[in-house]
């Protein structure tokens, strides 16, 4: 198992990724676009597996009062678990030990098969095959 990606809501997109294409190499992938939520992302990586998920949402708040929102900074981290089947047997396993299910296993719109979770302290945790 290995950390798949991080991901950080941001106000500035572009910024956010010149940023980090400029002062630490990272390669930008090309940019998602979510036309209903007016979601955008990019995948930056950074030498081998390790990528950041940047990304931007018009109704992403500031505020971290309500963990079930989506606010500005560090939005989630994810895991690959190698299958379909083993994201739906750890998600399976993290429910009925009470754990709170945010999604069940499904397809992405940006091609990933995936569920997440809260941890104990509510971070997102995504399980991804």
């Amino acid at each position: 198992m290995r950390i798949e990606h991080i991901a950080i809501w941001t106000r500035d997109l572009e910024g956010m990724r010149n940023f980090y294409t400029h002062y630490f190499d990272a390669v930008s992938g090309s940019c998602y676009y979510n036309h209903s939520k007016e979601f955008r992302s990019y995948f930056l990586t950074f030498g081998g597996d390790c990528r950041i998920e940047l990304m931007e949402m018009p109704t992403v708040s500031g505020s971290k009062n309500d963990y079930r929102k989506h606010y500005t900074g560090i939005a989630h981290f994810a895991f690959k678990v190698g299958s379909r089947d083993r994201v739906d047997q750890i998600t399976d396993s993290l429910k009925n030990d009470g754990f709170e299910i945010i999604s069940q296993g499904r397809m992405t719109g940006d091609g990933y098969y995936e569920s997440s979770v809260y941890d104990p302290e509510k971070n997102r945790i995504e399980i991804v095959a």
